[in-house]
Order: structure tokens, then sequence, then C-alpha cells
């Protein structure tokens, strides 16, 4: 995806809000938060290792990727609160893969809140805001050939499984998903 007129209104105007969560942008002030995230075991084995072992790896993290993905294409990665605390519990968003011909769902949670419906929340907001915000008719999302959970919560959202690739972003083959605007109807 070519940078477009999106990338001027970065995120919306503000926070996306659902029952329970907040979606808002990432910011430095969450390196915390991400160096955290991104070093939990099962992050490690479905995502991968980002190489981020400080807080200061964490800062760079949070800059080039969620922060300049906000600004080259209007979406990016954000940040997962819960409303009545504020705690900070994963991340999900759009990303825009060199490897992929359209942007795809991403997310992640912190182990102690999987299995809760909070990926499920997120996503729906995401892509919601992806369809009237952006004007994004297809996602992809991409997940490990093992990573069952991941794929239930895909076709909950009305993903459908399109094929197996070795993506050049991946040392492992993965499963790809495809979401347009008509498979909601």
């Amino acid at each position: 995806m070519k940078p477009s007129s999106a990338a001027a209104n970065a995120f919306p105007s503000g926070p996306l809000e659902s029952a329970r969560l907040r979606v808002r942008p990432l910011s430095e002030a969450d390196a915390a938060f991400i160096l955290k995230l991104v070093n939990e075991r099962g992050f490690l084995q479905n995502i991968g290792d980002k190489g981020v072992r400080t807080l200061d790896d964490a800062r760079g993290y949070i800059r080039s990727g969620a922060m300049a993905s906000y600004e080259r294409y209007g979406f990016g990665l954000s940040a997962l609160e819960l409303k009545p605390t504020s705690e900070p519990v994963g991340m999900c968003g759009l990303l825009q893969r060199d490897s992929l011909d359209a942007p795809d769902l991403g997310y992640a949670l912190l182990e102690q809140h999987w299995s809760q419906g909070f990926t499920f929340e997120a996503a729906t907001l995401i892509l919601r805001d992806a369809e009237t915000r952006l004007g994004l008719k297809r996602i992809l999302a991409i997940t490990s050939l093992d990573n069952v959970a991941s794929e239930r919560v895909l076709e909950k959202l009305g993903f459908q499984f399109v094929r197996v690739a070795a993506l050049q972003d991946s040392a492992d083959p993965t499963k790809v998903f495809e979401w347009t605007s008509r498979n909601r109807e």
C-alpha cells in the first residue's frame, strides 16, 4: 500500500472504545509495557523475537514501528487498555508489510489476558475504523501454522483462510487469511 491522504489523519480523532477497552496510539510512554509484552513466551512463540531487551529498545521499537506507520499510512499497532483502570493489556492494529499486497491485522495480548475476548473486541474496532475512516475494503492477517487460537479469532471476525506462504519477513511458513468488507454482510 502506498502512502495516501489517509496518512494526514494519522489516527482517529480520539481513542476507539468498546464496552471494556480503549484503543489508543502507542507512544514512547508505553515502553515498559512493550518491553514486557514482546518478551513474553507467547509473543516469542507466535510472533517472534523482536530483539527488544531494554527500555531504549522498546522506545525505538515504538518509534520505528507504530509511530512511523501512523505517520506514513494513517494506521499502525495501537495500545489496548482496560477502560476502568487504563491498564495496558495488549496491542492491536494494522501493519503494512512489504511482503503482503494489503495491510494486515496484528495483535498481541499479555498472556494473563488471553481467552477473555479482548482480541476480538479490539480487532472489531480496528476493522470498523479501517473500513470507515481509511476506506479499506480488504485486510489480511497472518498466523504461525500452529496458532489455532488466532485462527479462531480471525474466523470469528470474518477472515477466510487463503493460503500458506513463505513471506520474506518471516523465517517460517505462515497461514494467510483475508477479510473483505463483503465478508461481513
